[in-house]
């Protein structure tokens, strides 16, 4: 099938060292330009986002600090990606919300007016989303071929989420999955420990995904100025923040599970206090100065008159 083009429509992805859109930077960039004659055109550059790649951020595209260290920065090739998508309309999956945003932010630190008011963008995302819905009713027709009785009622939900999750059990026991990584199994078993791994696949700390585990089991924000850095690297060098989000607008289970890390941070510099302490107790002993040595006080008789007569005549005066 050829689309239907009255102008270049171009399909781009990025991968970047996180997800804050004003914070982070493009590492790589991959577009796919449809001519409306039905040729295609494909450009790949890597980028060097002059900013560290979080090793969480590495761990899911593959691009390490040492792969993009020679690679130019967005700034020497903005000129040459604007000109490669003039007069195209985008296209992309979750690029409205992210990789459009993340492009217009590049360019502009570039000092580039990239100009959007006059394309289209079609995002396959939402095409997908919408088609296929992801409520219980769609899901329940979807799996179990039935229309819910008495929808929205607590009791009619709830069998009909048990009907779903048997049914996706018995459709999915052999159909493989691949993760961001590349590893591929069948995790949808009849197993609650497999159905609970693969149902949290974001390791959420809090449930409400303000903190999640990172990929050696250490909390890090999920949000804000500090995402991705570890909840205690964080109180380490800004402690203030702790209170910031207990008085702030935050779930009390996120508030709970905070409170949790900090204690345990304050734990660990209580004892590193004490071990400091005891560390410099013990230098000091060691290097203390020896005693004085005491000296015997002599025993001395009074001044007479004979002795004084006695110094006179010795002395001359």
């Amino acid at each position: 099938m050829k689309l239907n083009l009255k102008r270049p429509l171009a399909f781009f992805d990025l991968e970047t060292t996180g997800t804050n859109i004003s914070a982070d930077r493009i590492v790589e960039i991959s577009i796919l330009k449809a001519m409306p004659d039905g040729t295609e055109e494909i450009k790949t550059l890597r980028i060097n986002p002059q900013i560290p790649v979080p090793l969480e951020s590495s761990l899911i595209h593959g691009i390490y600090d040492e792969d993009i260290k020679d690679a130019p920065s967005f700034k020497q090739v903005a000129a040459e990606l604007e000109l490669f998508l003039e007069n195209s309309d985008l296209a992309g999956y979750n690029s409205n919300r992210f990789d459009i945003p993340v492009l217009m932010e590049e360019f502009l630190r570039a000092g580039i007016n990239f100009d959007i008011e006059n394309r289209r963008f079609v995002d396959v995302q939402n095409i997908f989303h919408q088609m296929e819905q992801r409520t219980l009713k769609a899901a329940y027709q979807f799996y179990c071929g039935k229309t819910i009785e008495n929808a929205h009622s607590a009791e009619a939900d709830i069998k009909a989420t048990y009907e779903v999750l048997l049914a996706q059990i018995e459709r999915y026991k052999e159909t493989p999955f691949e993760d961001k990584k590349g590893n591929i199994s069948t995790p949808v078993q009849n197993d609650i420990d497999a159905l609970h791994v693969f149902t949290n696949l974001n390791k959420p700390v809090d449930y409400a995904g303000r903190m999640v585990f990172n990929e050696d089991g250490i909390e890090v924000f999920n949000f804000g100025k500090h995402k991705g850095k570890c909840v205690e690297e964080v109180f380490d060098m800004e402690p203030s923040y702790y209170s910031w989000m207990q008085n702030g607008d935050f779930p009390l289970y996120t508030k709970r599970c905070l409170e949790r890390i900090w204690v345990r941070w304050n734990g660990k510099r209580v004892q590193l206090k004490k071990k400091t302490e005891t560390t410099v107790t013990v230098e000091k002993v060691e290097t203390a100065p020896s005693p004085r040595p005491e000296f015997k006080k002599q025993n001395t008789e009074p001044v007479t008159n004979d002795m004084l007569e006695q110094l006179k005549l010795k002395f001359g005066k």
